[in-house]
């Protein structure tokens, strides 16, 4: 027999082979990293995930406050001067044409949703309410919010190009709906 370490038992030889030093450092580090965790934070009372979230959800709060006061505030009046120009209303037709006409008509008479080019109303009347309904959209109707695919420019336009065919009565126009706007 060699000088080996070894153990008997039963005929079976187990021979005393030590774990490689690195693992042994690893494992003995990993030790050390656990009590040092413990520590900080049952202990030290570092930040819980439920704290973490608090200040990340206080950072989302206080970025939304700032894009909010960034907007500007569009009003009636800003948008009737804005409404005018002939590139918006040209921009407007484009846009009515791709993503409203299907369910408004291509003459605005109205086919599913209703006749957009007289003076009542089911939702809105003022340009401020009619941007509003493009934007977020009227879903138990039907009529998806498109807010988030269109750009705001986009927004304004189409509903330049609604406010611009107000009383144009097209051909075979869906019976008035809703309550009647007076003055645009």
């Amino acid at each position: 027999m060699s000088d080996e370490k070894f153990h008997e038992y039963d005929g079976i030889i187990e021979h005393d082979n030590p774990l490689p030093t690195w693992w042994l450092w690893t494992f003995l580090l990993t030790i050390i990293f656990a009590f040092m965790y413990f520590l900080h934070y049952e202990i030290a009372g570092g930040p819980t995930l439920k704290d973490e979230l608090k200040v990340a959800m206080a950072e989302i709060d206080k970025a939304q406050a700032t894009a909010q006061s960034n907007v500007p505030v569009e009003t009636e009046e800003s948008l009737k001067a804005m409404f005018g120009k002939d590139e918006v209303l040209a921009t407007g037709a484009e846009q009515y044409t791709a993503k409203c006409a299907a369910c408004h008509g291509q003459e605005l008479q109205g086919l599913v949703g209703p006749n957009l080019t007289d003076k009542f109303w089911l939702h809105g009347g003022t340009r401020m309410e009619v941007v509003k309904v493009i934007t977020d959209g009227i879903p138990e109707k039907g009529m998806p919010p498109w807010g988030p695919v269109l750009k705001k420019p986009e927004l304004y336009a189409l509903a330049a190009y609604i406010f611009s065919k107000q009383g144009s009565n097209p051909a075979g126009a869906k019976a008035p709906q809703g309550q009647e706007i007076e003055g645009h």
